[in-house]
């Protein structure tokens, strides 16, 4: 991927990552509430960075997803039966509909179904993901699943970004991400794959199943960087935020975490269970 600046650009990158990487491993560490509140915070402020861009072109009912967030969030902490993450999207959507019938006996206008999809989106495209994310703390290994998870996904990051930088040319989806490029994908799995064999060996672990998180990164969790440029393309938005010196917001931040935290939950959780 091209660039104006890359060394000074990589620079803001690695610091601000680095305050983010120790606030990671601090929640995981800790865990508990400790963890709890990492999670929240981090899918919190997302969803309001990804209402941000919706709010532009559609109405939204930020309340009840926020509220819908948290007790998901909240639920799940507390391990209440996944049946309940159900209900709680169902009871969101008829809270909606009704603040849209409200709308429309006072103002003759609503906007159910965009409403409805837009506010619960983010629940699905965000929180949710954040809330499997905080469920593998709880795993046996949890917190080496965790620690592979965010070092698989941060270092196919950093070599998507330099190995993209110095020698991409064939472009990945030049009408998604213009700066996305072949050759930065495979760097991307390639450090992914790197990044875990030295965790397994640093932390003296055996290959499985830990190995298996690198794929998991190195593939899927760019084609979630790349969901979040589509959404972004569509609102004309280069980011979707600005609280992260290199990075945009906090969703630019943590777009490939989302769907690596969803498969890494459903292998560990599911496959191997």
């Amino acid at each position: 991927m091209a660039g104006s600046n890359p060394s000074r650009e990589f620079v803001q990158r690695t610091l601000s990552g680095a305050v983010i990487v120790l606030g990671i491993i601090g929640g995981i560490y800790l865990g508990g509430w400790a963890w709890i509140l990492v999670v929240s915070l981090l899918a919190l402020v997302s969803l309001s960075e990804y209402y941000r861009l919706l709010g532009k072109r559609m109405k939204l009912s930020r309340g009840i997803g926020y509220i819908c967030a948290l007790s998901v969030l909240l639920s799940s902490a507390e391990g209440v039966r996944p049946v309940s993450i159900a209900l709680i999207l169902s009871l969101s959507t008829y809270a909606i509909f009704m603040v849209e019938m409200m709308r429309r006996q006072t103002t003759q206008q609503s906007f159910a179904v965009g409403n409805v999809g837009g506010t619960l989106s983010g629940v699905l495209f965000i929180v949710i993901p954040w809330t499997c994310i905080l469920l593998l703390r709880s795993f046996p290994m949890g917190n080496l699943i965790l620690v592979s998870l965010f070092a698989c996904t941060w270092g196919c990051d950093v070599m998507a970004y330099l190995i993209g930088a110095r020698w991409g040319r064939f472009r990945l989806c030049e009408y998604i991400s213009p700066k996305k490029t072949w050759e930065g994908f495979i760097g991307g799995v390639v450090g992914s794959f790197l990044v875990i064999a030295v965790v397994i060996y640093v932390l003296e672990q055996p290959p499985y199943p830990l190995f298996l998180i690198a794929p998991i990164c190195g593939l899927a969790g760019q084609l979630g960087d790349l969901a979040e440029s589509l959404v972004k393309r569509e609102l004309d938005e280069k980011d979707s935020g600005r609280i992260i010196p290199g990075h945009g917001g906090v969703l630019d931040r943590f777009d490939s975490i989302l769907i690596n935290g969803l498969l890494t939950y459903l292998l560990f959780g599911v496959v191997l269970a």
